[in-house]
């Protein structure tokens, strides 16, 4: 009798311990999982717009609407030799449609214009050729020995750089940005005296793609940051 009781008070101690065991585990593991450090990453790349839209535009005034038409038609096939003659395809350019506006069909007319009709004609180059497209628009005074002023400035026609090679860049920028936030984890690390281990959560950012400065529109900054949860050790 003596020794049943024995047996089960040893077994019974045995379960207390290794219960204690698994739950002193457990609570080091809970411990270990709930501390993290958040941080975050950063890579940027400076590229050239391989893209370029050209608003070719230049306006004529008159009363004279059928003579308006004529003249545009002129410079239109003027303007659309000069492209060519620089080495532009036919795919790269496209003619819209001459906008004219009725000055005495405004509702809003502020006072008697020396003219009735103003005429707007625009002729768009999208080429991935911007090189070639940036030399072109310094040699627009070929065009104006011609007779054509080209104008400048309407923000509806404003000259535009696009960077479309974003997915290839992709990659090489995440891993970066994932590199410089493992950097920062360990520094925290060192100054808590833990260590990094692997990674808990990590959130890609959005990628953005802006001019690097008012002045160079044809160079693009690529930015973006990510957010990485390291657990510390």
């Amino acid at each position: 009798m003596k020794n049943n009781v024995l047996w089960a008070a040893v077994i019974l101690a045995l379960g207390i311990a290794i219960a204690g065991g698994f739950l002193y585990k457990g609570m080091r593991q809970n411990a270990s999982q709930n501390r993290y450090v958040s941080v975050r990453g950063l890579s940027e790349r400076e590229v050239e717009a391989d893209k370029v839209t050209w608003p070719v535009y230049f306006k004529e005034v008159g009363d004279d609407l059928q003579a308006l038409y004529r003249i545009v038609s002129a410079k239109n096939a003027k303007v659309l030799a000069f492209l060519k003659s620089k080495g532009l395809a036919d795919e790269e350019i496209s003619v819209a449609a001459p906008l004219v506006i009725d000055l005495e069909a405004e509702r809003y007319r502020v006072s008697e214009a020396p003219y009735r009709y103003n005429v707007t004609s625009v002729i768009t180059v999208t080429s991935k050729q911007v090189g070639k497209v940036r030399e072109m628009m310094q040699q627009q005074g070929e065009l104006l020995q011609q007779g054509i002023a080209i104008a400048s400035g309407d923000y509806p026609y404003s000259v535009s750089y696009e960077f479309t090679g974003l997915n290839a860049l992709k990659p090489s920028m995440i891993e970066e940005a994932t590199v410089n936030a493992r950097a920062a984890a360990e520094k925290f690390a060192t100054d808590s005296r833990s260590r990094i281990g692997g990674i808990r959560r990590a959130t890609q950012g959005l990628f953005t793609i802006e001019d690097r400065d008012p002045n160079t529109p044809y160079i693009k900054k690529v930015r973006v940051v990510t957010s990485v949860e390291f657990f510390l050790q």
